[in-house]
């Protein structure tokens, strides 16, 4: 009876795992195959190409671009979503009337899907009749019309602000969860210490949801370095590849140019990146915890 109730467990969880193990591991296969053999534009394998596709890959110039751009975008979104989205969710923490309304009215852009917000932004944003240039010209700020998507030294900036916007609700959801979890007693101790807000923050609130910090960093690494609609819908990694990430790059050798041998390769190296950035991080959390 006893070895029933041990082995009970793993007999339950097995099945699911040998379903994801096969929803990874196969296409994992498939894109390795054809990564290192030629394909036509139709996917068919023309025979092994010794390493072709990646020496192809690491010798354009557009990749290093678009690789300095993912680093750029990645951080600039990740960073600028957790040092938004702690003040809003210690602000959705506190008690006050309306707060109920308030969460919702934050947590509802989630929602929505990332193309259509895309979408609403490239309208906000268009260089002629955009609603951006109408309020700005009603406020008396600007004469002439702004083209926004014109040019990358502007367009670029512009995305990863959008992509902070539309990365808040979650991650705001993930530090209210950690919030919750801290006793108001440790609050209520502080004070009576005579602790100021700031070292209220520093010294309960910050060492006691970083788990949290951890988890969110770690999910919009992920989510955001592998993010597509938001520079494909405003500029398609445009003008002239300006504002193409690795994302973006792939896209476009795969189903613009039909070089699927090539753009497999491009998957290879770009999940090898994510996950020694998600190693690193790790490794850099628990040399600091220890």
């Amino acid at each position: 009876m006893k070895r029933k109730y041990l082995i009970t467990p793993y007999g339950l969880i097995i099945p699911s795992i040998l379903f994801a193990s096969f929803i990874i591991i196969y296409p994992t296969y498939d894109l390795i195959n054809l990564s290192l053999n030629k394909v036509n534009r139709f996917g068919k394998l023309r025979g092994f190409n010794e390493g072709a596709n990646f020496l192809s890959i690491l010798s354009d110039q557009l990749f290093y671009d678009s690789l300095n751009r993912t680093f750029i975008w990645t951080i600039g979104v990740v960073v600028g979503t957790i040092i938004f989205s702690i003040p809003i969710a210690i602000i959705l923490n506190e008690k006050f009337i309306g707060r109920g309304i308030a969460r919702t009215i934050i947590m509802l852009p989630w929602a929505i899907s990332l193309a259509m917000a895309s979408i609403v932004w490239r309208w906000a944003l268009d260089g002629e009749f955009g609603m951006f240039n109408h309020t700005l010209k009603q406020l008396n700020i600007i004469d002439e019309n702004i083209f926004w998507l014109a040019t990358g030294e502007v367009a670029f900036p512009i995305q990863i602000l959008i992509g902070i916007l539309v990365s808040i609700p979650f991650t705001t959801t993930v530090f209210l969860g950690g919030l919750s979890s801290v006793s108001l007693e440790l609050y209520d101790a502080g004070k009576m210490d005579g602790t100021t807000k700031l070292n209220e923050f520093f010294y309960i609130t910050f060492p006691l949801i970083k788990p949290f910090i951890n988890i969110a960093v770690v999910i919009n690494l992920i989510n955001v370095f592998n993010s597509f609609p938001i520079i494909w819908v405003l500029t398609e990694g445009g003008p002239a590849n300006s504002t193409d990430i690795l994302i973006t790059y792939l896209y476009k050798l795969a189903f613009k140019f039909g070089k699927i041998g090539n753009a497999s390769a491009l998957s290879l190296i770009m999940f090898s990146i994510l996950i020694i950035l998600v190693l690193i991080y790790a490794k850099v959390q628990i040399k600091n915890e220890e």
